[in-house]
């Protein structure tokens, strides 16, 4: 019996397993999406899709962040002040990272 793959070409067979059909499918319908675009009912399909995107990454942040990473008041205003950073002044993801990081370091006493 041969072992599962494990590590590096484990994760590689994976990240390929996830994501190769939606590629297949983009290179299926790319040549007729400027044509199934233009059809009310598939845009309002799309609409539709979209809202649903949405509210799964909205879950997806709740669960995980909301309920483990946001324990005290100070936890909540770093993440509403990273919103703000990336909503308002419209910095840089990377930056807002990257700041975010040094002030949960301060915030947690590691610097």
């Amino acid at each position: 019996m041969r072992l599962a793959p494990s590590g590096g070409a484990g994760a590689a067979l994976a990240l390929l397993a996830i994501f190769l059909p939606s590629f297949l499918l983009v290179i299926g319908v790319l040549p007729f999406w400027e044509d199934v675009r233009s059809r009310p009912s598939f845009r309002a399909a799309l609409l539709g899709i979209n809202a649903a995107v949405v509210g799964l990454l909205l879950a997806a942040l709740y669960h995980p962040v909301s309920t483990s990473a946001i324990r005290a008041p100070a936890d909540f205003a770093l993440a509403l002040g990273a919103f703000g950073l990336l909503v308002l002044w419209k910095l840089p993801a990377w930056l807002v990272v990257v700041l975010t990081a040094l002030a949960g370091a301060v915030l947690a006493g590691g610097v």
